[in-house]
């Protein structure tokens, strides 16, 4: 199976099923808004979690999207074919979740991952059919308050596809039908760094620091613009045209009240996806000898307790 047959049906033509694996703040705000959209959807999660959307439905809570609730269906492991698969699990959590997701079920389904970091796309095309697994990132800032219940704080939900347009455009028009804003970009690595040389400064010193973005901005300001140069610099290593000025720009975006997902983890007391984020970068500076005095003293503290 070649690229070019990723998607075949006209996004316009017909509803599709969707199945979510992983209903937080990313997965349970894109599974409401497919739904709202029209496209059946399908969330694959634990039981008790199951139990309450088929009772309740997620209830999102945005200034973007307004207030609403939107119905679901719900299975503990995908028992049927579907158009596309959203992964929207944390790194901590991967391995167990894609149990739910069998590679025969889910037939020729597109996969489309939403993780966080850069190094996850070869496990899943291990797992799945490597041409239906497409790259993909989401900027967004949205958190589970609740089992159902998603307060989305950004004034934008953007993704970034990676891979051959043509047969990536009904994938982005299913999307954009939902109100999210796609992109199709033709570089893997470049859409990838994109976000981890945002993401890595942002859920790093928010989470050390315990800090909003807004504080992040004014109180550790030197320390944001010396992470983003590191990152950077780490990216274009890779390959990746990531420039540190548009970057740090993308921050004024953001509300000064959010927080990222690993901060938030953190306060829950909740595993932290240090190693996909902050490990990752790491990795790749070694790789390419690129030196990173901030990101390493920053992992160290935070993996330090």
């Amino acid at each position: 199976m070649t690229v070019t047959s990723l998607v075949t049906d006209d996004a316009t033509a017909r509803p599709w099923t969707v199945a979510v694996l992983g209903a937080g703040g990313v997965g349970g705000l894109l599974a409401a808004l497919l739904s709202r959209a029209g496209h059946r959807v399908i969330c694959v999660t634990r039981e008790e979690t199951a139990r309450t959307l088929r009772e309740q439905g997620i209830r999102v809570q945005s200034g973007q999207f307004g207030e609403f609730t939107a119905r679901v269906e719900t299975q503990t492991e995908l028992r049927e074919p579907v158009d596309l698969c959203l992964v929207a699990v944390k790194h901590t959590a991967l391995d167990t979740a894609l149990r739910r997701i069998a590679p025969e079920v889910l037939g020729d389904g597109v996969v489309l991952p939403l993780l966080n970091g850069i190094e996850h796309l070869p496990a899943l095309r291990a797992c799945y059919d490597a041409e239906r697994v497409v790259a993909g990132v989401i900027r967004v800032e949205s958190t589970r308050t609740a089992t159902g219940v998603i307060a989305h704080g950004s004034p934008f939900t953007e993704i970034d596809l990676a891979g051959p347009e043509e047969p990536l455009a009904p994938l982005a028009a299913v999307l954009e039908s939902a109100g999210v804003r796609t992109r199709v970009l033709a570089d893997e690595s470049s859409a990838l760094w994109a976000k981890l040389a945002f993401l890595a400064p942002f859920a790093l010193l928010t989470t050390r620091y315990g800090f909003t973005i807004g504080e992040v901005r004014t109180e550790r300001r030197e320390e944001l613009v010396a992470l983003v140069e590191e990152t950077t610099a780490v990216a274009r290593a890779c390959g990746a045209p990531v420039d540190a000025a548009q970057t740090l720009e993308r921050y004024n975006a953001f509300p000064a009240a959010a927080k990222s997902s690993m901060q938030r983890d953190a306060e829950a007391g909740r595993p932290l996806e240090l190693d996909a984020i902050g490990g990752a970068v790491l990795r790749a500076a070694d790789r390419h000898g690129v030196a990173v005095p901030v990101a390493a003293r920053l992992m160290a503290e935070l993996t330090a307790g």
